[in-house]
């Protein structure tokens, strides 16, 4: 498999999306493409997957690694929120799985230039598409403290939030910052120490939040999955890996209202609203990484895969 992305939960993917059904499948987020290879190896002949990907490196990189299936697959660089678009481009207008894993690449994680990782001196950048003009230094040094509360505070859900805006606000008086590890020793003498004492490194819930500002992940996640499941053919599959509460409970309240639209009373004896169920749950509960998994890939460890087929 890729070193480029390790992919995660890549058995239970499998089995939900069951490509041996042939037909026209989507990888939203190609990635390095592990979970794309693997859907490519069980699909029969005649059938198609489009793996989208807003990363020219992971598009050039994957595109070359997965040549060997020819015309089956087909790499689009563009953003899985406008996948009607894109699909449509290839005359797609159906698709019988569609897979979105919303988290970062292992490979954008372990480029230290690109500015993701607390623990690696870089650049404040976090892009997903390295051609787009906003970066995390435009956020960490333009937000004003209220602004950058709030996006701690929602996307990074860190208690600290207005501690933390404010110790950047005060420092980037002095001069702008610049820098992954200034910023993550910064942040950490905003946080009480009693709540440094365990738990993950400080610095982490809010490089979370300035990697989802960046890239606008949570603006248009709910259309872009609602796009998806509109794209689906009857008995079609869609899956979602999300890393944080802010997507799974996106994803959970989506998949609920498919599987029970109903806007009525529910103390009304029938149903007058006429809205008719459009897919089905497979997974009542989210599934997670096994121990095994989560000791070999610990980026595992906060995934969550949740599915539903389209009637």
């Amino acid at each position: 498999m890729s070193a480029y992305h390790v992919p995660i939960l890549l058995k239970e993917v499998v089995a939900l999306l069951n490509p041996a059904r042939g037909g026209v499948y989507v990888d939203g987020t190609l990635g390095g493409g592990g979970h794309a290879e693997a859907v490519l190896e069980k699909l029969p002949g005649g059938s198609r997957l489009i793996g989208i990907d807003r990363d020219t490196d992971a598009i050039a990189e994957t595109a070359g690694r997965l040549s060997r299936f020819g015309d089956t697959f087909t790499a689009v660089r563009g953003n899985f929120f406008q996948m009607k678009r894109l699909l449509s481009g290839l005359s797609i207008d159906r698709a019988d799985g569609i897979l979105l894993d919303l988290g970062v690449s292992s490979h954008q994680l372990d480029e230290k230039e690109r500015g993701f990782s607390y623990n690696e001196d870089a650049p404040l950048d976090m892009r997903m598409d390295a051609s787009a003009p906003f970066r995390a230094y435009d956020v960490v040094n333009g937000y004003s403290f209220e602004e950058l509360a709030r996006v701690i505070r929602e996307y990074g859900e860190e208690r600290y939030a207005s501690r933390v805006a404010s110790f950047i606000v005060k420092e980037r008086e002095k001069k702008p910052l610049d820098s992954t590890t200034e910023l993550a020793a910064l942040i950490k003498s905003a946080i009480p120490a009693a709540a440094r004492r365990e738990g993950p490194h400080p610095a982490r819930r809010t490089f979370q939040a300035l990697r989802i500002e960046v890239n606008g992940e949570l603006e248009g996640l709910k259309a872009a999955i609602d796009d998806a499941h509109d794209l689906l053919a009857p008995n079609g599959v869609l899956a979602v890996i999300t890393f944080h509460s802010l997507e799974d409970r996106i994803v959970k309240l989506c998949f609920r209202g498919y599987e029970n639209p109903c806007t009525c009373d529910p103390r009304a004896p029938m149903c007058t609203c006429g809205k008719k169920p459009t897919a089905r749950i497979l997974t009542k509960k989210p599934l997670v990484a096994d121990e095994g998994e989560q000791l070999e890939n610990p980026r595992s460890r906060s995934a969550k895969l949740r599915a539903v087929r389209k009637l």
